[in-house]
């Protein structure tokens, strides 16, 4: 049954790549770019990033011994990719883009992140998916993974679709939309015909309340996800993102030990000693709550010890590439999450005064 199930959600999977090809796709984007020949690339039905007359991979190094040219290039496709997984984020995960800070003014620049639509007012699970540090953006667990390996591998639609179809909420966080280019910004307002002066110096301007990924995710996290309704929150957490956790689990200790029931690391870059300055209660809770699965050449989910780090039991991701370990662990991350729930609520029933008094009725009727 588990086996015909997953098969018609395959398939409907692809009848609806096949229908949103037509109209979202990452060639419509490059169009009309100074690149628009370099980058003659779209994602094919099974994800795959392929050149759309030779039907090859991605070409790293299009121009001879040009390096700074070739890694210019390969800078435009990210951003391209960008725009497309966003669009991916709302067409097709029907997710809602919120902007962020709240009271910004018309004029200051925002960061913003994807949430389901009852994120904030479902009493269900909710899941927010919290990536590792670098040049990529909201939905991707990497970009070298999305061009090399393929949708499947480097964004986290995945995890997101899993979630929905487990009837759980999501919210996907944006860490590393810091900073706004200043050169842009000129432009904006001129356009407006405001008068100005931007000092020559400086290139960027940090996004109050998002101007490092600890920083975006403490302002979510007071904004959103603590005066969410949803009384089950997990954290999936990838590289630096586990570091940025564990920073939010120090500076909001009470709020997220009774919120947040479980927490997936992948390759975390966290240390739980230094950052939490040795506090015995947030190392007791990371063991009893957190889980990492880590790049190693052991099969899936076997045990992998480390003499200097033992904060919460480690498994292997099936896999030695880093890129490539949010997607192979991902079965496990859900049976992982989905096992903490269950352990949770039959705790809850058993602490629930219903459950106490019956218990007590039980014991005096028996002696």
């Amino acid at each position: 049954m588990n086996d015909e199930l997953e098969r018609l959600d395959k398939a409907n999977t692809y009848m609806y790549w096949l229908q949103i090809q037509g109209e979202l796709s990452l060639r419509k984007l490059t169009e009309g770019s100074e690149y628009q020949e370099e980058l003659n690339y779209d994602f094919n039905i099974k994800g795959e990033l392929r050149h759309l007359d030779t039907n090859e991979s991605f070409v790293f190094n299009y121009y001879k011994n040009e390096h700074e040219q070739n890694h210019k290039r390969y800078e435009v496709l990210g951003h391209f990719i960008t725009q497309y997984v966003y669009e991916l984020l709302e067409r097709v995960c029907m997710l809602h883009k919120v902007y962020i800070p709240t009271d910004a003014t018309e004029d200051e620049p925002r960061s913003f992140f994807f949430m389901s639509k009852d994120a904030l007012t479902s009493s269900s699970s909710l899941i927010i998916l919290l990536q590792d540090r670098g040049v990529f953006c909201a939905g991707q667990w990497g970009r070298r993974a999305i061009v090399s390996e393929g949708l499947k591998h480097g964004t986290q639609m995945p995890f997101i679709k899993m979630a929905l179809q487990n009837h759980w909420e999501v919210i996907v966080l944006n860490p590393n939309d810091n900073f706004t280019d200043l050169n842009a910004e000129k432009k904006r307002f001129a356009a407006r015909k405001e008068a100005l002066t931007f000092t020559q110096s400086a290139c960027w301007i940090p996004k109050r309340g998002s101007s490092s990924p600890e920083e975006h995710t403490v302002y979510v996290w007071d904004h959103f996800i603590a005066k969410s309704a949803a009384r089950n929150v997990a954290f999936i957490a990838h590289g630096y993102g586990g570091l940025v956790f564990v920073d939010l689990l120090v500076q909001r200790k009470c709020e997220v030990m009774n919120k947040v029931y479980c927490v997936a690391f992948i390759d975390s870059t966290h240390n739980v000693q230094h950052q939490s300055r040795h506090d015995p209660e947030i190392q007791e809770w990371i063991h009893k709550n957190c889980q990492e699965w880590v790049s190693n050449s052991k099969p899936l989910n076997k045990t992998v010890h480390f003499l200097m780090r033992a904060n919460c039991p480690t498994f292997s991701a099936g896999t030695e590439k880093y890129s490539l370990a949010p997607s192979c662990c991902l079965q496990s991350i859900f049976k992982y999450l989905k096992t903490m729930l269950k352990a949770k609520i039959a705790t809850a029933l058993r602490n629930s005064p219903a459950a106490t008094r019956s218990s007590t009725r039980k014991k005096t009727g028996n002696k």
